[in-house]
C-alpha cells in the first residue's frame, strides 16, 4: 500500500501542492490527509469534477504549477467538456494531474452503478488522449512514476492521469472534523418523512447513503420497493428525475430525497423544478454537511442557505428544521402547502455500521415503479 503521507510528500516534493476536486471512497485516505494538512485555498472539495477542472485551469493560469484534481472514476463524465475544450493542448493547454478512483474494475466485485464505468475508465482517458497509468501500490516504485507524470506534465503541458485500484491507499484517519450539535440522525428523518408518504405517491432517492436507508425502512416495514426509485449512480440528477415523473403523473404525489453534496453538486436543476411549476413536487434534502458516504468529507451545506436558493430559484414553499419535534410538525402538514415545495432537514453526520445495501437490482427496481405508476390502484 501507498502511505496517503509519502504521496503528498512526493508532489509536494515537486512543488505540487493545491488540490481540487470530489471525494471518492478509493481516495479517502487520501482526501482526509490533504484536509489535515492543506490551508482551505489549497484544498478545496468542489461542486462537481467538471468544476474541479475549471478551478485547476485558473489555478495554472494565476501560479504556473500543476494542479491536483481528484474524483471517482463516475465523475469523470462531468469532466470531459472541460478537458476537452479547455485544457487540452487544442485549446488553451493546460497540465493537470488527475487522481481517479477506480470503481468498477474488471474482475473486481462492485455496485452495480460502477459496472459500466469501470470497463470503459481506460479506454475513455485514451479517447480523450489523456496519457495515464494504474498508481501503483509499491512505495518503492512510487517516485518513479510520479516522476513520469510530471515530467510529461512539464514537457507537454497536458494533463496526465493516476487510476487508482482499490486498496491502494494505506489508512488514515481525519482529524479535522466539523462538530454539530444536531441531534436528528439522516435514518431517522427518512423513516419519518417516508411513513408520511401515501400509498400512491412515489419517492426518488439520491445516490448513497439516502437509497440504503429508505431501502431499509421499506424492508422493515414489510412495504415493498415499488414505489422508491433509488437513484444508485448519477449524483445530483435525481431532482430532475423527478421532476419527469412529476410532469408526467400529476395525479400522484413525487418526493425527491436528495443530500446536501447532491444538490450542491448539479444545483441549476433546482432552477428548472422552479420554472415548470409542478404542483406535486416535494424537494426533501437531508443536509448533514458532508460526503457522508465516500469518508465523510466536508461540503459547504452547513455554510449555504439552500432554502433561500430554491426560493430564488421558484419554489412556491420553502422550510428548514432541526430537530424531530419540528420535523413532525412540518410533515403533518406538507402537502397542504404550495409546490414545488423545499423542505431541508438538517441532520448529524454518520450512519450505522451494519447499514445494508439494495438487494434489488438496477433494473428490478425499474420495472416495479413502472409497474406501479402504470397502474391505477393504489392499495
Amino acid at each position: 500500500m501507498i502511505s496517503p503521507k509519502r504521496f503528498f510528500d512526493e508532489l509536494k516534493n515537486r512543488h505540487i501542492d493545491f488540490y481540487t476536486g470530489v471525494p471518492d471512497s478509493l481516495l479517502k485516505n487520501l482526501c482526509a490527509y490533504i484536509t489535515d494538512n492543506l490551508p482551505d485555498k489549497q484544498h478545496i472539495i468542489a461542486a462537481n469534477e467538471g468544476g474541479a477542472v475549471g478551478l485547476a485551469a485558473g489555478y495554472h493560469l494565476a501560479t504556473g504549477k500543476i494542479p491536483v484534481v481528484y474524483m471517482q472514476n463516475s465523475g469523470l463524465g462531468n469532466t470531459v467538456n472541460p478537458l476537452m475544450s479547455l485544457t487540452d493542448k487544442l485549446v488553451y493547454n493546460i497540465p493537470v494531474l488527475l487522481v481517479i478512483g477506480w470503481r468498477g474494475e474488471p474482475g473486481v466485485k462492485d455496485e452495480p452503478q460502477h459496472r459500466k464505468q469501470g470497463l470503459v475508465t481506460l479506454p475513455l482517458l485514451e479517447t480523450m488522449g489523456i496519457k495515464h497509468e494504474i498508481l501503483t501500490d509499491d512505495e518503492s516504485q512510487l517516485a518513479g512514476q510520479i516522476e513520469r507524470a510530471v515530467a510529461h506534465m512539464h514537457e507537454s503541458k497536458e494533463a496526465y492521469a493516476l487510476v487508482v485500484r482499490k486498496g491502494t491507499f494505506d489508512a488514515y484517519k481525519l482529524k479535522s472534523s466539523t462538530d454539530s450539535s444536531l441531534s436528528l440522525s439522516r435514518e431517522r428523518a427518512i423513516d419519518l418523512v417516508a411513513e408520511r408518504v401515501s400509498s400512491r405517491d412515489v419517492i426518488v432517492s439520491t445516490t448513497g447513503m439516502i437509497s440504503r436507508e429508505l431501502f431499509e425502512y421499506r424492508t422493515a416495514m414489510n412495504h415493498g420497493h415499488h414505489q422508491d426509485f433509488l437513484t444508485v449512480g448519477s449524483m445530483g440528477h435525481a431532482s430532475q428525475i423527478a421532476l419527469g415523473i412529476a410532469l408526467n403523473k400529476p395525479e400522484r404525489n413525487v418526493y425527491c430525497f436528495d443530500g446536501d453534496g447532491a444538490t450542491i453538486m448539479h444545483a441549476g436543476n433546482m432552477a428548472i423544478v422552479g420554472s415548470m411549476c409542478p404542483s406535486n413536487f416535494y424537494h426533501i434534502v437531508f443536509n448533514n454537511g458532508a460526503h457522508d458516504s465516500v469518508g465523510g468529507q466536508p461540503t459547504v451545506g452547513h455554510q449555504v442557505d439552500i432554502p433561500s436558493v430554491a426560493r430564488a430559484f421558484g419554489y412556491k414553499t420553502v422550510k428548514t428544521v432541526d430537530n424531530e419535534p419540528d420535523l413532525i410538525c412540518q410533515l403533518d402538514y406538507l402537502t397542504q402547502k404550495e409546490a414545488p415545495l423545499l423542505l431541508e432537514i438538517k441532520v448529524k453526520k454518520g450512519a450505522r455500521a451494519d447499514l445494508g445495501r439494495p438487494t434489488t437490482t438496477p433494473i428490478e427496481n425499474k420495472e416495479a415503479l413502472m409497474g406501479f405508476l402504470a397502474s391505477s390502484s393504489w392499495e
